[in-house]
């Protein structure tokens, strides 16, 4: 039997950035919310992907770790007593008898909303999968790392050329037991200094190579890698393999909404409207002409797209909900 539908002012479809601020700016606005995602913890990327990574470019904060800013963000939106819904996708759109948007959520939850606010980043985004030893996926293999501390004292391979591989591999330099990177190629897709860093901090790098196999029992036990040249495989111990090879990303169910697009964005207006009356986009996924994919970016659209709900809902309400300080 599914759940009892939830009646709340706004949803928003997304638990990055840029939706843990709407849930901010929409709780400051006296609004209820509902945060969706399909992720199991908020933070979207984020967390996902390096919530070890320094952010450089957030206003305000010259440096700050992923995992925090998104600490920050739930912490800042919790006065207003959001409710968030993970581990759970956003499917279909509908409307209620009232004309209401009305969104079912993979579970079967339906989430009836005054407005709704796509804040989907990327979208739903799958790893590229690692060719050989996919059976240990959850065995020692894994694709995103939620908790460095769970390698502390491991022999870890790392596999990719990227910023996420080479992000990994320093952050886990100082608490493994050892760490070895792996790369298909003889260049780093990642920045310079980062893969200067790595080498410098002891992780034994190995390029021109590809992980041929995995072996063990219940867990993960040798990797075999193949470098290009030689006449056998090298096998390295290992307690954990990280693949951080990418990622592919699409709208998944949001493509089927009947919201305009441009390719892999929802097309919106200066208020963030969509095409939809009542649905509103904000950050990556949005797009509109001179567009800037910057989380601060995000962060603007998003207060946007609550200020103009806000006011739809009611009409009475001022768009400019006021300054924070003006009631501290």
């Amino acid at each position: 039997m599914p759940p009892a539908p939830l009646d709340t002012d706004v949803l928003l479809v997304g638990a990055g950035p840029t939706g843990l601020y709407g849930a901010y700016c929409a709780g400051f606005r006296g609004l209820r919310t509902v945060v969706v995602d399909g992720l199991p913890q908020a933070g979207g990327q984020i967390s996902a992907l390096y919530p070890e990574k320094e952010i450089l470019d957030v206003a305000g904060l010259p440096r700050v770790r992923g995992r925090d800013l998104v600490a920050a963000l739930l912490d800042q939106a919790g006065r207003y007593d959001p409710e968030y819904l993970l581990g759970r996708q956003a499917v279909a759109l509908g409307r209620d008898e009232q004309g209401r948007p009305e969104v079912t959520l993979s579970d079967g939850q339906v989430v009836r909303a005054g407005a709704v606010i796509v804040t989907a980043g990327i979208g739903t985004f799958t790893p590229r999968k690692l060719p050989a030893g996919e059976e240990y996926l959850g065995r020692g293999l894994s694709y995103f790392v939620t908790d460095p501390g769970a390698h502390r004292g491991q022999d870890v391979l790392v596999v990719g050329g990227g910023d996420s591989a080479v992000d990994w591999a320093l952050a886990l330099g100082p608490i493994a037991r050892s760490v070895t990177l792996v790369h298909r190629r003889s260049a780093f897709r990642a920045h310079a200094a980062s893969v200067t860093a790595v080498a410098a901090g002891g992780t034994r790098i190995v390029t021109d190579a590809e992980v041929e196999d995995l072996v063990g029992g219940d867990t993960v036990r040798l990797a075999h890698v193949r470098v290009r040249g030689e006449d056998a495989p090298r096998v390295f111990e290992v307690d954990s393999v990280i693949a951080a090879l990418g990622f592919v990303s699409d709208l998944g169910p949001l493509a089927g909404w009947g919201m305009r697009l441009r390719g892999r964005s929802i097309l919106v207006d200066s208020r963030m409207r969509t095409s939809l009356e009542h649905v509103y986009a904000a950050g990556d996924v949005a797009e509109h002409e001179g567009k800037v994919r910057l989380m601060s970016v995000g962060f603007g659209e998003v207060a946007t797209a609550v200020n103009n709900a806000a006011v739809v809902l009611d009409p009475e309400l001022s768009l400019f909900p006021g300054h924070s300080t003006e009631n501290s």
